[in-house]
């Protein structure tokens, strides 16, 4: 039924958990670039052709210095304030030198090209910090919910848990919920990086911020605005872009001791020019000017960020949670990789893998019995049956009388007649017999690490064995493949830690290639078994799904959850969480991680490589002020550009999917 849409007055807004870059924040810098180089070149050009006297040509080198120097003064004075001394004061300072002595002109292209060099470093690394932003803009302002018989659209902070949300085709969904009705494929990749739309049906979870396809839905609002999965992404991706990882925080420490150590060694060498080596003055001033451009840390100090915050914004824009620039330098220093089992290495979910009917009777008849009997269950086999029968489009019956036999199976009847479904002592309590050859094969199938569940009807007062349904989890697609590029990337060690018994373990590391097993482990053996492994490798990776194995997780080296989309658990106490359930990302992350570091070391040599040139040049008497500025500045743009390389991700062969086979005995237990 159509009803009207009644539009309230306008809610209050929301606090914005991070307000958006103005325009003046966003091109202040490239303003002052651009009136100092306009002030610069007019006060030369006009100056050298006679059109202006000495006095109008130094007013424009003032406005030069004002519009190049303020930005850096204010910071060079919020640092001294501070007690610490940064890269802004030596370039003011040089500046003012060069001023004092009458080189109005090599200080003005001084504080071009140093403003030029952070209007140009403030662009680039914004591309990184406006992906917050871009996050933050995924979420739609106001939603059409349900109130009272009719649809009203309400800010989103409005929005209450058991809310029905109207969601129409090409919409944002508002909120995370559940599917109430209506069928329609949903767009995931902000949330979770899938390159395809899911198709969600009644009952499948959804997050703020995706993209509804072409079919209506009405969803069931589960968790409030500030507590949605986008929400906590944000968080986390802000978290962790204002983390700094061991080799930043080195350098930051670095960076002040660095600078005061310049100031000393250019007055040391404005003393020795002019007392040992018979230097004017001015010249002696120039010169040693030149040393604190030139050996100013600028391209040191944001070789590591411009890298880290580019490589974390390419893990989010993945769909890959990065908690900080620490933990993503630290998985490429990975050399062991345990995993949990069920959940991580498998689907998670049982499935009917084999139909064994008894003579004369038929597949699908098979099923259909046992599915009736099972569709009033919740146990995960009687789920996995009656998923199968759906999947065949069967035509069930109502069940009556359902009775658990503790340890053994189920009794129910079926159109009056009885039904039993369980294992071989449920057939022995009722005298139930059936071809030798169907119980050879239901054994073969349990050493394949498959539960085998026999059904039996009861005709003409004796039960008849109907047959033999065989359900096991799957090992996951992508995961022999996963194995395999771990192994090839240098991981020398990959391992299993599970509660699950031996057999089910083994068959899993046998079918994925996975060097060792531990299986049977109780939580807290699980986190001994971490420890034992930290002492004897160093940095350990624990991949789990990041619910039951959350101890496991927080006690490793670097803890990986995956499949963790809504999971507040994961969100809380993983270090990396894939959000989608993509095994193959965890060689992606441990690659980015190894080319992020390989670009640092780049960056840092690079840098200490052109501080070295242009120092040397100096002190020899080559290098002048202008080329010492772009010597400078340039190397500062360069590692800036090179660390943006990382924003393009790492190209990895596809990962072939594995066959999809049994793995394991779904109902064990303390996995």
């Amino acid at each position: 039924m159509s009803q009207a849409i009644v539009t309230p007055p306008a809610p209050t807004r929301r606090a914005p958990q991070s307000e958006k870059e103005s325009l003046f924040e966003r091109y202040s810098l490239m303003a002052a670039a651009v009136i100092t180089a306009v002030a610069l070149v007019l006060g030369w050009t006009l100056g050298r052709l006679d059109l202006i006297g000495n006095n109008v040509e130094i007013g424009f080198y003032v406005i030069a210095y004002l519009a190049g120097g303020t930005f850096a003064t204010i910071e060079a004075v919020k640092a001294l304030i501070d007690r610490s001394v940064e890269i802004d004061l030596l370039m003011v300072t040089a500046a003012i030198g060069a001023a004092i002595i009458g080189h109005w002109t090599e200080g003005a292209i001084l504080l071009f090209l140093f403003s030029l060099g952070n209007a140009l470093e403030h662009y680039a690394m914004g591309r990184t910090k406006r992906a917050v932003q871009a996050l933050m803009d995924l979420s739609p302002e106001d939603a059409v919910v349900v109130r009272g018989g009719q649809e009203m659209r309400v800010h989103i902070d409005e929005l209450l848990i058991g809310d029905h949300v109207i969601v129409r085709p090409g919409e944002r969904i508002p909120a995370d919920g559940t599917v109430e009705s209506g069928e329609s494929g949903v767009d995931q990749a902000a949330i979770t990086g899938e390159s395809m739309p899911v198709v969600k049906h009644r009952g499948d979870e959804v997050f703020t911020g995706t993209i509804n396809g072409h079919g209506a839905l009405q969803v069931t609002v589960t968790r409030l605005a500030h507590e949605s999965t986008l929400a906590k992404i944000i968080k986390i991706v802000q978290e962790a872009q204002d983390d700094k990882s061991r080799t930043q925080r080195f350098t930051d420490r670095f960076e002040g001791a660095y600078a005061v150590g310049v100031i000393a060694a250019s007055l040391l060498y404005l003393g020795a020019l002019v007392t040992i080596g018979g230097f004017d003055f001015n010249d002696a001033f120039y010169r040693s000017m030149i040393l604190l451009v030139v050996a100013s840390p600028c391209a040191l100090v944001i070789s590591t960020p411009a890298s880290t915050l580019s490589a974390l914004a390419n893990a989010a824009r993945s769909g890959i949670l990065v908690k900080g620039a620490a933990q993503l330098e630290d998985i490429g220093a990975v050399d062991v990789v345990a995993f949990d089992k069920t959940g991580t290495l498998t689907v998670g979910k049982p499935r009917v893998t084999d139909l064994l009917p008894a003579a004369g009777v038929a597949e699908d008849e098979l099923l259909r019995i046992a599915a009736s009997a099972e569709r009033m269950s919740e146990h995960p086999l009687a789920e996995a049956i009656v998923n199968d029968a759906q999947r065949r489009e069967l035509e069930l019956d109502a069940a009556g009388d359902l009775q658990a036999v503790t340890g053994k199976g189920i009794r129910t009847s079926i159109a009056g007649q009885p039904v039993i479904i369980g294992n071989t002592a449920l057939l022995d309590d009722y005298a139930v017999a059936g071809d030798p050859a169907l119980f050879d094969r239901a054994t073969a199938l349990r050493e394949q690490a498959k539960t085998v569940m026999f059904v039996a009807q009861e005709r003409g007062g004796e039960f008849r064995l109907l047959g033999a349904i065989a359900v096991a989890d799957t090992v996951r697609p992508q995961a022999r493949a996963v194995i395999d590029r771990l192994h090839e990337i240098g991981i020398s060690k990959t391992l299993i830690l599970t509660g699950d018994n031996e057999r089910s373990a083994r068959a899993v590391a046998n079918q994925l290639g996975i060097d060792d097993v531990t299986a049977e482990l109780l939580p807290a053996q699980k986190l001994d078994a971490i420890e034992a492994l930290k002492r004897e490798h160093g940095t350990v990776v624990m991949v789990g799904d990041g619910v039951n194995d959350a101890p496991a997780l927080a006690r490793a080296s670097i803890g990986v959850a995956m499949g963790a989309a809504g999971s507040d658990v994961a969100l809380e106490t993983a270090d990396i969480v894939l959000m989608a359930d993509d095994l193959g990302k965890l060689p992606y992350i441990v690659e980015l991680s190894r080319k992020t570091r390989g670009i640092i070391r780049q960056n840092l040599g690079f840098a200490l490589s052109v501080i070295a040139v242009l120092v040397t040049g100096t002190v020899l008497g080559i290098t002048t002020l202008p080329l010492g500025v772009v010597g400078h500045e340039g190397s500062t743009i360069i590692v800036v550009l090179n660390g943006l390389r990382l924003l393009r991700g790492v190209p990895l062969p596809t990962l072939a999917p594995t066959v999809a086979r049994p793995a394991l005995e779904p109902v064990a237990a303390g996995d």
